[in-house]
């Protein structure tokens, strides 16, 4: 090697570990876009309440253990069953199907079902980052020809996932 491709090859590594280390100083940033701040170690998700008219048995809990996953798989908190230095409460409060799209014979040719939830959010650490009722929407459509016992399931999965995405993003993300 030359002496002027060593300067360089030298340059990029010395630029790549100041970006380093000022990236991981920061203690805040993490590359699944959460800005959780270093002292906060654990996460509590109480199981989300049933509340809605229309009743899914499995939806609360399919909602509080996607949660959980999410927050063990995208942050470093442990997971802790009271007191954790963040806390998450919910509550099922809308599960229905309505018709979105109307034919010409006035019949629905799709229908929509919306899950909405209402959560607390609790940061002990930073009070200042606590939100006490908080409501969240998601929807998905289905052809009105098909039972919804028979999509409800699968409609239901990607429900989840969406509202999941959306309290993970409103309390860790800052979005």
């Amino acid at each position: 090697m030359t002496g002027r491709k060593i300067i360089a090859t030298l340059g990029v590594v010395l630029a790549l570990s100041v970006t380093a280390m000022i990236v991981h100083s920061c203690g805040i940033y993490s590359f699944t876009g959460t800005s959780i701040q270093p002292d906060v170690k654990t996460v509590t998700i109480n199981y989300f309440e049933y509340k809605a008219l229309k009743v899914n048995p499995s939806l609360s809990n399919q909602i509080t253990e996607a949660l959980q996953e999410k927050f063990l798989k995208l942050t470093k908190l442990e997971l802790v069953d009271m007191d954790g230095d963040l806390e998450i409460t919910g509550a099922v409060t809308g599960y229905d199907v309505k018709a979105t799209a109307v034919t010409a014979n006035e019949q629905a040719a799709m229908n929509r079902l919306t899950v909405n939830v209402k959560i607390a959010f609790t940061n002990r650490k930073y009070p200042e980052d606590d939100f006490p009722d908080k409501s969240f929407s998601a929807y998905a459509d289905f052809d009105a020809m098909t039972a919804l016992d028979a999509v409800e399931a699968e409609l239901c999965e990607d429900i989840v996932e969406q509202l999941c995405d959306d309290i993970f993003n409103a309390t860790v993300a800052n979005w």
